[in-house]
């Protein structure tokens, strides 16, 4: 399993890393903390991804 920083979350979702943490925070997106900062599993940013079209097309 391959884990990404906020940082690196956010430049593959092409949001701000404020965003990823509001993601984080909500529940939205899962995420471990390491320390003082998170850790987003890859999978969990292509399935948030992959939700979110999911949703636009059916809405």
């Amino acid at each position: 399993m391959k884990f990404l920083t906020v940082a690196e979350a956010a430049g593959v979702m092409r949001v701000s890393k404020m965003t990823v943490y509001r993601l984080v925070h909500t529940g939205h997106l899962a995420a471990i903390r390491v320390g003082r900062s998170f850790r987003v599993p890859e999978q969990a940013v292509h399935e948030y991804l992959r939700e979110l079209h999911a949703d636009q097309n059916t809405g």
